[in-house]
């Protein structure tokens, strides 16, 4: 039997690539879905704007406190293992959340958060262990496929639950089969080796927590999240209440995170080729300026435009901050800290936004004060975005 067959599946780079694009499949819909059913959900089951808005958030709650503990486990299970375990976790609230009312809704919400964060964690450093010479391209691949998935879900969620006759419910319950389809592609790579020694780097004892870099590439992080989650959570409902249905609003929604695939895919390639990423950061923050301020004309055609430039900055931040993480560290153990650490308090800022506005827009029902904080969280992605792109390393 010749060496190839006898090496485990595990070990083959193609598998593990298809695996790693599974688990990156599975890491929004759960949550870019729902913006286009709180209509439906908001109605069914009686919620306040503020609450609704909260259905958001809750993922990103839980995005920030469980980042604190991801590595820990990644560490302990190992990141292959845990993040399996991430994933039944992920079904398990998937399932959970349309069991009935308000309560199981909200708490298997926060068990798909958990999955998805320790995924969105280990993810990084498994990458920047096993692939070391590839990282640029299966950032790029994997944080594509993250878009892609996200642009589906808020596309087709309305109408699996309006013309599917599935109703919210079965509409948010329908992406489970993706998850267990990546459950079954990724459990070969946790018969992997919990320590594989790729690399003899002595470790390095860095409290990243105590770097003013490490927190301003979690600010980074934490800004283009902060406009990322609020658009999917509310963008739908301001385009219905100028005169699209919910179909046509979340069809925009995809569309306009399909145009952010190009972003998405350019970002990572890019900016590994340079040490100072500081260019293409100004240059996304400009397309931000010009997109959210096109809102302002209530012509759609207009609206079209800004929203594709703003599709295309979403596309590149997301993946241009998972690149930074690794770009700004040397060590695997901190890029994991890192990792940890940016998402953490990343996504601590970013839970504000959808739960900030839904309250705002309770008291003033205005939807220009979407704008005006689309507009100022753009002034700190920029800000935080200079600090971050100068080529300088947290350890």
């Amino acid at each position: 039997m010749s060496a190839s067959r006898q090496q485990p599946i595990y070990h083959n780079s193609t598998f593990l690539f298809v695996g790693i694009m599974l688990v990156a499949f599975n890491l929004r819909p759960s949550i870019t879905a729902v913006g286009p059913l709180i209509p439906m959900i908001r109605a069914d089951l009686g919620l306040s704007n503020g609450w609704a808005g909260f259905l958001t958030t809750l993922p990103l709650v839980t995005f920030a406190t469980f980042s604190l503990f991801a590595a820990g486990i990644g560490k302990r299970l190992g990141n292959a293992q845990a993040i399996l375990l991430a994933l039944f976790i992920l079904l398990i609230g998937s399932v959970i959340r349309v069991l009935g009312g308000a309560m199981w809704l909200y708490i298997g919400t926060g068990l798909t958060g958990i999955g998805i964060v320790i995924c969105n964690v280990l993810l990084i450093p498994l990458i920047k262990n096993r692939l070391p010479q590839k990282t640029g391209i299966v950032t790029a691949s994997y944080t594509t496929g993250m878009t892609l998935t996200a642009a589906i879900a808020s596309g087709i969620s309305a109408p699996l639950a309006l013309d599917l006759g599935l109703g919210w419910r079965g509409s948010l319950l329908s992406w489970a089969i993706l998850i267990v389809l990546g459950i079954l592609l990724w459990s070969p790579q946790a018969k992997m080796p919990k320590a594989v020694p790729i690399h003899a780097i002595p470790e390095l004892k860095v409290n990243v927590w105590k770097s003013r870099l490490a927190w301003q590439i979690s600010m980074f992080m934490g800004v283009q999240s902060l406009l990322f989650f609020t658009l999917i959570a509310w963008l739908p409902d301001m385009m219905i209440s100028r005169g699209l249905s919910p179909v046509e609003a979340g069809a925009l929604m995809s569309l306009m995170q399909i145009i952010g695939l190009v972003g998405t895919f350019l970002a990572p390639i890019v900016a590994v080729k340079y040490k100072d990423q500081v260019g293409i950061i100004l240059t996304l923050g400009s397309f931000y300026l010009f997109g959210f301020s096109s809102l302002f004309i209530q012509v759609l055609w207009v609206n079209y435009i800004g929203l594709t430039l703003i599709g295309l900055g979403l596309g590149a931040s997301i993946s241009l901050a998972y690149t930074l993480i690794g770009l700004r560290t040397r060590s695997e153990k901190v890029t994991a800290s890192l990792s940890g650490m940016s998402q953490s308090a990343g996504y601590y800022l970013a839970a504000l936004g959808p739960l900030l506005f839904g309250v705002v827009f309770d008291v003033f029902s205005d939807w220009n004060h979407l704008i005006y904080l689309m507009l100022s969280s753009t002034i700190l992605f920029m800000f935080f975005g200079v600090k971050s792109g100068r080529a300088r390393s947290v350890d």
